[in-house]
């Protein structure tokens, strides 16, 4: 078993002794993702890098992924399939040899 399924049993096990799986449908789940995305934000908001806080980043970073891994687990989308797909479309909308350098979007590049 590899990491990713790993995680995903421990946050199953967690919510499911919590009784929470009547809460975690998909569009709970995007906006839970998106509401813990805000807080990740709010680690930065206003701070140079060197001062961020660590462990607010490590926890804020957790509670994304543990709502970005239970919205896949939801729709059986496979981690690693789906990562591994979207970066070869990036590979193709961002060739090293127009990206390189650049922070322009694939369409300006």
């Amino acid at each position: 078993m590899g990491e990713i399924a790993e995680f995903t049993k421990k946050i199953l096990k967690f919510r499911d002794d919590r009784n929470w799986k009547k809460f975690h449908n998909g569009k709970d789940l995007a906006l839970c993702l998106g509401a813990e995305a805000g807080e990740l934000l709010e680690v930065f908001l206003w701070k140079k890098d060197t001062e961020i806080d660590k462990q607010a980043l490590q926890d804020e970073l957790a509670d994304v992924m543990y709502c970005a891994l239970l919205l896949a687990y939801t729709y059986k989308l496979n981690v690693k399939d789906i990562m591994d797909a979207k970066m070869k479309k990036n590979e193709l909308k961002y060739p090293a040899s127009k990206a390189k350098n650049s922070s322009k979007k694939y369409n300006k590049l």
